[in-house]
């Protein structure tokens, strides 16, 4: 996606000069991305070995308010050893700054570290066990972290978009008719009082960043919640064990991510019950918002609509497999 934002070379000059990172050498837009917009920042470095980070400027879907849960969450992480971007604070040592654009409109930025490593288009079972091992580094070194936040993308969010869509999932395909008594029942059957952390939920490929088969970032937890530690593994297993149209389940990527998991952090026997429900859960988290986006998104905007069939299979799969998705 385009970038949103526009800043002037003086004014991304004097941006960069506020963080004590070196003087600014290259600023370039990154095109992926919806919600924010990012540039990749490469400066002279403090030493003037040369150093590089990522830019962000946050948009309208994200709450000023909510910054500093993201923000000193990634500072808390990275402190624990984990694979995860410091914030780079400012010279006042604010985590984010406030800015005028050049259109005239006040917005937020931070300054991220960059981390080496690449997505994985068809992820290995070695490198999904190394994501399992590094999520349940996060869920271990998150537990002593003292800020919460609300799942945005909860069950109220759900029947949120349920309502949206009412009347319309036809446009889409009529498989997608069943979707509201879906998700009543995955409600109902939801479990309750599993041990929580916060929790990354939204742990796709192009989240984490690899060097071989090492995990070198987890990025982007800008979902990030307060949440049941098995959730974040149910996500997980959807986002990783299935082709992208999820039509074909790779059993051995799936059951590396739960292997990686426990050998750092085991499941109790009720986490691992809660998987099956918690899995058709996150299919359906990820069916629903993509729903809403297919239906909603203008036809001129510059996003590429996803495909909620996709998620759709993986719920019939974790509704047919049940436990054995898991086995």
């Amino acid at each position: 996606m385009a970038v949103y934002t526009r800043i002037g070379a003086e004014a991304m000059d004097a941006l960069i000069a506020r963080f004590d990172v070196g003087t600014l050498t290259s600023a370039k837009g990154i095109a992926e991305g919806v919600s924010n917009s990012n540039w990749i920042i490469e400066t002279t470095g403090k030493d003037g070995g040369g150093a590089r980070f990522i830019l962000t400027v946050y948009e309208e879907r994200t709450e000023v308010e909510e910054l500093p849960f993201f923000l000193n969450l990634l500072d808390h992480l990275s402190a624990a050893g984990c694979p995860v971007p410091r914030t780079i604070h400012d010279v006042d040592g604010a985590p984010f700054r406030e800015f005028v654009t050049d259109d005239g409109e006040t917005k937020h930025l931070a300054l991220i570290e960059f981390l080496p490593g690449v997505s994985a288009d068809n992820p290995s079972p070695q490198q999904a066990e190394a994501v399992g091992r590094a999520l349940a580094g996060v869920h271990l070194a998150a537990l002593d972290y003292p800020a919460q936040r609300k799942n945005t993308m909860g069950h109220a969010a759900w029947r949120g978009f349920v309502a949206d869509c009412e009347g319309r999932w036809g446009e889409i395909d009529d498989a997608l008719e069943v979707v509201p008594a879906a998700v009543e029942d995955v409600i109902t059957r939801w479990p309750r009082g599993l041990p929580q952390s916060v929790i990354h939920a939204d742990l796709f490929p192009d989240n984490v960043l690899l060097v071989g088969d090492r995990v070198s970032g987890l990025i982007d937890f800008y979902f990030a919640c307060t949440g049941p530690m098995a959730y974040d593994i149910a996500v997980t297993h959807a986002a990783w064990s299935f082709s992208n149209d999820g039509k074909r389940h790779d059993r051995a990527v799936g059951d590396a991510i739960l292997r990686g998991y426990e050998a750092v952090r085991p499941l109790s026997d009720e986490e691992r019950a809660a998987l099956p429900v918690m899995a058709q859960g996150a299919a359906l988290r990820f069916l629903l918002t993509r729903a809403y986006d297919w239906l909603f998104t203008p036809a001129d905007a510059l996003v590429t609509k996803k495909d909620p069939l996709a998620f759709k299979r993986r719920l019939d799969f974790y509704m047919r497999e049940g436990a054995g998705a898991f086995s």
